[in-house]
């Protein structure tokens, strides 16, 4: 099997960034010391968040399918950071980190995951399926490339309804091979709708590399079919994902244009939590978790480097995301199981005729 090689061309980083990297040698340029603490605690929270998600996944505490965003945390963070509150998100499954970064409280997040009513869906969704109007973050979906239709969708609306609001799709580098990405992206251009689609590549589409996937393993050029204009990006540098994400949402805003963007990083363990990614050789697993590619590791060095992060003050930012981890997993832990009664209760938006709530073991036809 290939080896998870860094991409090849493209653009690593946007323009903005260079020109800092040349201003300083921590690449931080002049970054507010508290703007740089926020990115780095919001990294370290979704880390332990997913470390606490499958400890509680082996103890079955949570059913179901469940991905993680282990090695992402930097691209996570300069996602939701580049978007505003009024832009919507639309995901797939791999998606506690993003509705987290887009303001959804960890305590529902968690308390979803265990499949309690307070979470976000009231527990009906789970890990695959975050869902809050609120903070318009519009799913978590199981399916892949189920998203990009709806994402699609959602950015027409805003056009017919004359908004200047953004829908940002995010997709794993194996939705790129489907029919969806292809009919979604089509109409995107077509109908010039405000639409920046993500793809997050970490080189292994649930088992299978890149590079045997897809014939064109540069997934950002894969846009050019439709001229929708794509740009990659490291994804383990938060401030190169974020200044890039930041420009093409605001270009999709006043353009009132599709774009796409990469980000590549390294995803530390399998696809899901039960999967033992046994397609990967020891020297891949070792480089996929090695310091020299883990995007907090980096990020603390270059704090630290830049004089931002001491010692004393990185223990308290620890002690303070673990105890807020820990909260929210009471939380969920404490929070009442739905009752079966309400099974049926969101099956559709609006009553509709002769809907059956048989429940299961009840007889198909009432005495």
């Amino acid at each position: 099997m290939a080896d998870t090689a860094k991409p090849k061309g493209g653009t690593a980083r946007s323009s903005t960034t260079k020109r800092r990297t040349r201003k300083d040698t921590t690449g931080l340029g002049n970054e507010k010391p508290e703007t740089l603490l926020d990115y780095y605690r919001q990294m370290l929270f979704i880390r332990r968040f997913e470390e606490r998600t499958g400890q509680a996944y082996t103890q079955a505490r949570i059913g179901g399918y469940c991905h993680l965003n282990l090695g992402e945390e930097a691209t996570v963070v300069g996602l939701m950071t580049a978007l505003q509150e009024r832009d919507y998100l639309f995901t797939n499954y791999r998606d506690h980190g993003y509705a987290i970064g887009k303001g959804m409280d960890p305590k529902r997040v968690m308390a979803e995951l265990y499949g309690r009513v307070d979470g976000v869906a009231k527990g009906w969704g789970g890990s695959m399926h975050m869902y809050d109007t609120e903070t318009r973050m519009l799913g978590g979906y199981g399916i892949v490339g189920g998203q990009l239709p709806l994402a699609t969708g959602a950015a027409l609306a805003v056009t017919y309804r004359g908004g200047d609001e953004v829908v940002m799709c995010q997709m794993g580098d194996g939705t790129t091979n489907i029919g969806a990405w292809h009919e979604s992206l089509n109409i995107a251009k077509l109908w010039n709708l405000p639409v920046v689609f993500v793809v997050i590549n970490n080189f292994t589409g649930m088992g299978t590399t890149v590079d045997m996937s897809s014939a064109e393993p540069d997934l950002y050029k894969r846009g050019a079919a439709f001229r929708i204009e794509g740009e990659r990006v490291d994804g383990r540098d938060v401030l190169a994902v974020r200044d890039t994400a930041t420009r093409l949402v605001e270009r999709a805003r006043e353009e009132q244009t599709p774009f796409l963007l990469e980000a590549w990083s390294y995803r530390q363990k399998g696809h899901s939590v039960v999967d033992p990614a046994k397609y990967r050789t020891d020297e891949q697993r070792d480089k996929a978790r090695s310091d020299e590619n883990d995007p907090i590791v980096i990020f603390d060095a270059q704090l630290a480097k830049a004089g931002i992060l001491t010692d004393e003050l990185r223990d308290e930012i620890a002690a303070s995301v673990k105890a807020e981890v820990t909260e929210a997993a009471d939380f969920a832990e404490n929070s009442p199981h739905p009752d079966p009664s309400t099974l049926f209760d969101y099956t559709y938006a609006t009553p509709v005729p002769n809907e059956s709530r048989r429940m299961p073991a009840d007889p198909v036809f009432a005495e």
